[in-house]
């Protein structure tokens, strides 16, 4: 494993809390000590952290009046990002080591301006030597405007900055060929891009406090490899992990990157697409997530095209389940490309430089 100048680390719920919900402050401060230790090896690290609400939870008694449960999340998390922020600011301190705050929602991925200027403090703070702790801002995160869970958000800064590495600490040693609590099962240690058997083994079960579940690890981390950046799933709850990880001596999965891949295939596998979708048939979904060979999207494999787009315009590839498997930038308009539905022998509407498959 080489020596990574940057990485992304996503500490989950169950990682930072105990069996009622609340933060372990010893576990958070082991957590913070080995950051410190990778950050003393010249390692420029930026924190995804959950545990807002938990934090809440700690501090605040239980409601006495019925709020529903996105309302109640605003409460806590409001009240407890503050006592978990003072808890890392806290813990840094003794290695003389400053931390941020930033807090986020989808919409700032969306907006080229929000993103531009998202992008620059996480420059700007890793130029100062400030360790950036990164959060979804619950308190205004609702409905369409929040991630799927803290994976996602991790995977889109790792895209973001570029980083070499990205490390998602859970409550279990990584990925199973089964349950992970049947006795039968075990740890898978290694995928290789592109191996179609993962996802069948995979438990849609999803953690006891937080929002995402290992399917939801599985898809981010693998998307993450499938731009370069080397990825591990492990049980944040093991000492010394972040280390030992570094070391390469240590009980995960690792998801093995592509090699060479663009800078252009990582901005169309992270940025935002239009809501055009391009519906394509069997032939052409199985050219285009082909491990054996590169295709383009021709024309002749769309069966049909819902909604408008521009040249240049980014636009999603779906089959005709309605199921997403990729992203590409546009070679020419919707309405150009509406004439040549079905048609063989003409220009690609996304040639395979511009196309990003999720695997």
């Amino acid at each position: 494993m080489k020596q990574y100048k940057t990485i992304v680390v996503k500490v989950g719920t169950n990682v930072l809390t105990g069996e009622q919900g609340l933060l372990d402050h010893d576990h958070i401060k082991h957590l913070t000590d080995q950051l410190a230790t990778l950050k003393k090896q010249n390692i420029k690290i930026i924190l995804v952290s959950s545990g807002a609400v938990g934090a809440g939870k700690a501090v605040l008694p239980p409601a006495t009046n019925e709020l529903n449960k996105v309302v109640r999340r605003q409460v806590l998390s409001s009240v407890g990002q503050i006592q978990l922020m003072n808890l890392y600011t806290s813990n840094f301190s003794e290695h003389q080591i400053f931390c941020a705050q930033l807090l986020v929602t989808k919409e700032d991925f969306r907006d080229r301006i929000h993103y531009l200027n998202m992008k620059n403090c996480f420059l700007s703070l890793q130029r100062e030597e400030i360790i950036p702790i990164v959060n979804e801002n619950d308190v205004v995160s609702v409905s369409e405007l929040m991630f799927t869970d803290n994976d996602e958000l991790a995977g889109l800064i790792a895209s973001m900055v570029n980083a070499d590495a990205l490390i998602i600490l859970t409550n279990v040693d990584g990925i199973y060929d089964g349950h992970p609590e049947a006795a039968t099962s075990q740890l898978i240690t290694e995928i290789q891009p592109n191996d179609p058997g993962i996802l069948a083994a995979i438990s849609p079960t999803k953690s006891k406090f937080g929002r995402g579940g290992m399917l939801t690890k599985y898809r981010i981390a693998s998307k993450a490899a499938s731009v370069g950046i080397a990825t591990v799933i492990a049980n944040g709850k093991r000492q010394n992990i972040l280390v030992d990880i570094l070391n390469n001596d240590f009980v995960g999965t690792s998801f093995l990157p592509e090699q060479n891949v663009s800078n252009l295939k990582k901005w169309i596998a992270y940025n935002e697409p239009t809501n055009t979708v391009v519906i394509i048939n069997e032939g052409a979904k199985q050219a285009l997530c082909s491990s054996e060979k590169v295709s383009s999207l021709l024309p002749v494999g769309i069966v049909a095209i819902n909604g408008n787009f521009k040249k240049g315009d980014l636009i999603k590839i779906a089959d005709q389940n309605n199921q997403q498997i990729g992203l590409g930038i546009a070679q020419y308009n919707s309405e150009k490309a509406t004439k040549f539905i079905g048609v063989q022998d003409k220009k690609p509407l996304i040639h395979y430089d511009y196309l990003f498959i999720e695997k």
